[in-house]
């Protein structure tokens, strides 16, 4: 039930984009409520909110998504010690991880959401410097 529900309002969402962005924001955040590692949701609404160039809210969003991607890798969810063991020998021998079995790569959507991270840090930044200086209007004597 729930799984048909979240590609419901996937596709709500997507179909609304183009009429009503703040319906289709409102879906795609539902559907973060209810399966938080939605890598496509999380696109979607990055993309909706560049497209109104709100850059806080963009940057609130991959925020929020690193920090759910993360999270789950951290975690490392396997069946058994044996498949863990397992896992990382490969990992090692095929160089994913360093000998202490840290990443060596960070797994996707990770770095590209970083990358644009730094994007909309700096538009942001760049927003907020642009605000022009009021001219005085009062003449030299």
């Amino acid at each position: 039930m729930e799984e048909s529900t979240i590609r419901s309002n996937l596709e709500e969402a997507r179909n609304a984009e183009a009429t009503d962005m703040s319906l289709a924001i409102g879906r795609y955040k539902d559907v973060l409520k209810k399966d938080p590692l939605n890598q496509n949701a999380y696109n979607r609404l990055m993309l909706l909110y560049r497209r109104q160039k709100d850059y806080q809210n963009e940057l609130r969003i991959i925020k929020q998504g690193l920090s759910e991607f993360r999270k789950f890798y951290k975690a490392g969810k396997t069946g058994s010690k044996k498949i863990a063991e397992l896992s990382k020998k490969l990992n090692l021998s095929v160089g994913l991880t360093d000998k202490k079995g840290n990443n060596v790569y960070e797994p996707e959507p990770i770095p590209k959401w970083e990358k644009r991270k730094l994007v909309v840090e700096k538009r942001a930044a760049k927003k907020i410097i642009k605000k022009p200086a009021k001219k005085s209007r009062l003449k030299a004597v």
